[in-house]
């Protein structure tokens, strides 16, 4: 939060290079309450008033303060970055950013809430027809106001992980920062300090409290200041988020794309309630039907978690002609936290690959409280979903066809009820076929896509880039598996990746669409590469096994098909199967190979 009663200037994202748009998107879902700091400009040598008439780097701002930054705090709208905006500062000589505080600790909906509220109303008040004492008046006192609030003591047993620093540093030189933490009262101490070193580019900064807490009593208010060291001229950084934040365990991986957004209906899909304006009444967003299919052409679900009758909001969705977009519709009156935990289910994916978006705090708060994992995201920036870096995914043939291959997948389950308890049955009833044939340059883009898409059953843990792919494509020694599969309803597409060392032989990578889980295309696959290599070779076949409690579940098939586990080496599990053992076949799965997969040498 800033000075909005006396900042008002904006300007576009354009001037931020693409790969540092990138980077302010990244702490989203991983802070669970944050600080809300009245930041302002302010100076190093400041002894107001006296200082207004005597001072030669004196300059007048609207509300007759000093103006300490070039153009003031110059507000740039990024709806990713964690707060949806950046401050551009123009620092000049003894300028520095100030603002009173305290640990005071709020959940990310209610800070954005109320910070949300805090730009309206402070630029509604620069905007007023006012005369000049009038307005200086008034946002006197609104400044005033929030500093007082922002030096209340804090909630007791608020504690922050660290203070958090986004900074973008446009120039070719390092910067200097110094950070102080000043407490205030009788009992007030040293202060804390620290120097932080900006490169050229940007960079996530954070100050664990705790070393601040051994100098600064958290309990009691304070004042803190950013100040660019050895300033002779003017000075450009970008800031994003400046505040003390609780950050979820394990923030610091990074994001997963996401694989579906889960939309709301009254007043995100379309404008009205339809409970209470009536079919007639209601009027489809194109911008968001815009941004929804653009999402099903790069391979990404739409999904519905909404407050409504199921029949009456079908009937208004075939109406608008997008019923066909959205798999797995939760239209009930119950939770949403709910609706999205069923929708993930139903999808078989994890809920921090889910993006959910609603117009309202009240339901974006209920669904991260009941699953802090999912990213949640006010619909007045839907527009910007698309831009969002966990939307930037690899665009191929399969992944605009992946919503109709989750509805075909519809149909096989309905299908399977049919079979009760008889599940081989079922599966042999699929005719499922599945083909192998070595990696090359022609199927590279959608084994990319393949190996960062995957979680549940991605054995390694690994997620090779474009380069590395090239390079595995030039290893003599590495034998690539390409998996597709289908069945009597339709294809699966390209549903799996295998990386074998020869050498050895070495199951050094496996990976596999959550498509084809328990199906037995797994298990098909495993026993083609022990037929091979040890029919070929006659030496003991290993594999590589990365346990996480994501691919725990799907693991089981090494168990199945009778590797055990020799070992643990830096994580990575060592499993074999022995030249002596009976490598089980159980004749569901099809299995044709491509010239070139199945040569040795």
């Amino acid at each position: 939060m800033y000075e909005t009663e006396a900042n008002i200037r904006t300007e576009t994202s354009d001037q931020i290079p693409p790969e540092v748009l990138r980077e302010l998107s990244e702490l989203q879902g991983k802070i669970k309450r944050r600080t809300i700091l009245p930041w302002s400009e302010h100076c190093t040598e400041c002894v107001s008033p006296t200082c207004y008439s005597t001072c030669d780097l004196y300059s007048q701002r609207e509300d007759g303060r000093c103006r300490r930054f070039v153009d003031g705090m110059v507000r740039i709208e990024y709806a990713p970055a964690f707060n949806h905006y950046l401050l551009k500062i123009r620092f000049k000589q003894w300028g520095k950013l100030w603002t009173p505080g305290n640990i005071r600790l709020q959940p990310i909906v209610r800070a954005e809430k109320l910070e949300t509220r805090d730009y309206r109303l402070g630029t509604a008040l620069f905007r007023l027809p006012l005369p000049d004492p009038v307005r200086k008046s008034v946002v006197a006192k609104r400044y005033s106001f929030k500093k007082r609030m922002a030096l209340r003591r804090p909630y007791a047993g608020d504690v922050p992980t660290c203070f958090l620093l986004e900074c973008f540093n446009p120039s070719g030189r390092k910067v200097q920062l110094s950070f102080t933490v000043r407490p205030l009262g009788a009992k007030a101490t040293t202060p804390f300090h620290q120097l932080i070193e900006i490169t050229p580019g940007f960079q996530t900064v954070r100050i664990p409290y705790s070393e601040i807490a051994r100098q600064i009593d958290g309990s009691s208010p304070f004042h803190l200041e950013i100040i660019p060291n050895e300033i002779q001229e003017e000075m450009t950084l970008y800031f994003g988020l400046m505040e003390f934040v609780e950050e979820f365990q394990h923030s610091y991986t990074k994001t997963n794309n996401v694989k579906c957004v889960v939309w709301d209906l009254d007043n995100t899909l379309w404008d009205g309630i339809l409970a209470e304006d009536g079919e007639e009444r209601l009027r489809l967003r194109s911008e968001v039907v815009s941004v929804i299919k653009e999402l099903d052409r790069r391979g990404i679900l739409n999904s519905i978690a909404s407050k409504n009758n199921y029949d009456d909001a079908m009937r208004v969705l075939k109406k608008f002609q997008v019923d066909d977009f959205f798999l797995c519709p939760q239209i009930s009156w119950s939770p949403k936290g709910a609706a999205v935990t069923a929708i993930a289910s139903q999808l078989n994916i994890s809920a921090d690959s889910i993006l959910f978006v609603d117009d309202t705090d009240f339901e974006l708060q209920q669904v991260k409280a009941a699953s802090p994992q999912t990213r949640v995201v006010n619909a007045r920036y839907s527009s910007a979903i698309l831009e969002f870096p966990e939307c930037q995914v690899p665009v191929t043939m399969e992944s605009m066809e992946r919503r109709k291959m989750y509805q075909l997948e519809g149909v096989r389950q309905n299908l399977a009820h049919n079979f009760k308890n008889d599940y081989k049955s079922f599966l042999r009833d699929c005719d499922i076929r599945l083909m192998i044939r070595p990696l090359t340059q022609e199927v590279l883009e959608r084994v990319h896509e393949l190996t960062q898409r995957t979680n549940q059953m991605n054995f390694s843990g690994n997620r090779y880039d474009r380069g590395v792919l090239k390079d595995i494509l030039r290893n003599p020694y590495l034998d690539t598996y390409v998996l597709s599969c289908q069945d009597r309803f339709g294809s699966y597409g390209t549903i799996g990746f295998g990386l074998v060392d020869r050498r050895e032989p070495r199951l050094t990578d496996l990976m596999f669409s959550c498509r084809v889980q328990s199906k037995r295309v797994e298990h098909a696959f495993l026993a083609f590469l022990l037929r091979k290599y040890i029919l070929a070779m006659g030496v003991d076949f290993h594999a590589n096994y990365r346990k996480s409690p994501r691919n725990l579940p799907s693991g089981q098939v090494f168990a199945d098909l009778g590797m055990r586990e020799v070992g643990v080496e830096d994580g990575v599990t060592d499993l074999i199967f022995l030249t002596d053992q009976l490598i089980p076949q159980d004749e569901i799965i099809t299995i044709t190979v491509q010239k070139g997969a199945q040569q040795i040498g």
